[in-house]
């Protein structure tokens, strides 16, 4: 069964290239399994050009969203209708897996997060409920894990912005580590940096943790189509 991961898309190429170093990644796990990029925004191949390549059989399609909102809920099926290609299975978005979770806070460490530190959970942003409480669920496992509270703030879209988030903790004397819920870089994690915090966790990318969920997620669905 075709795998297609479907990514947002950016105009940024580190962060196109980003997306085809979790594509090989996957493949590098799965060698017997064609994988296909797509994107929802921006860039090109959209998921309905690559649907209609791929040889015909049962296709599984993974968004490689940190959140269910507008693109997942809206874009891919619609692309997926266009397409006009039967059997194809969309998995869960990454969203709030621990394994991804796990891997944002493997890099925020890597970054030089220390124990004290304000940490800001800084994800794209939404206006759809849902997909914020699954950055909530996010951060607060992240929480969990760094053992101290964590402040949500986002990039566009929803409030509190970043910049007030950081500006802030910054009032209140303290160093301030950003946990980026993103999964490449670009204009988002610009808009990051551009914020000043003393830290700045690098994107998701192809961290195994990431792989790790992209690879479950597809063995899962295909044990499902199977079993259909």
């Amino acid at each position: 069964m075709t795998l297609v991961l479907v990514a947002h898309g950016t105009r940024d190429p580190a962060g196109t290239r980003v997306i085809e170093r979790i594509a090989d990644a996957v493949r590098a796990r799965l060698p017997m399994v064609p994988v296909s990029v797509a994107y929802a925004d921006v860039c090109q191949p959209r998921l309905s050009a690559v649907l209609g390549g791929t040889p015909p059989g049962p296709c599984v399609v993974m968004p490689a969203f940190l959140a269910s909102g507008y693109h997942v809920r809206v874009d891919l099926p619609t692309e997926i209708a266009a397409s006009g290609r039967p059997g194809v299975k969309v998995t869960p978005a990454l969203g709030a897996d621990p394994g991804v979770v796990a891997a944002a806070h493997d890099r925020l460490l890597a970054a030089g997060w220390r124990s004290g530190d304000a940490v800001v959970f800084v994800a794209a942003g939404s206006s759809n409920q849902d997909a914020l409480n699954e950055v909530r669920r996010a951060a607060t496992m992240l929480a969990l894990r760094v053992g101290a509270p964590v402040h949500q703030a986002y990039v566009t879209t929803a409030q509190p912005s970043v910049p007030r988030v950081v500006a802030g903790l910054r009032a209140r004397g303290r160093r301030i580590a950003v946990a980026s819920w993103l999964l490449a870089p670009g204009l988002f994690h610009r808009a990051v940096a551009a914020a000043e915090p003393d830290v700045v966790a690098a994107p998701l990318g192809a961290h195994p943790r990431v792989v790790d969920v992209i690879v479950r997620r597809y063995l899962s669905a295909r044990c499902y189509q199977a079993a259909a």
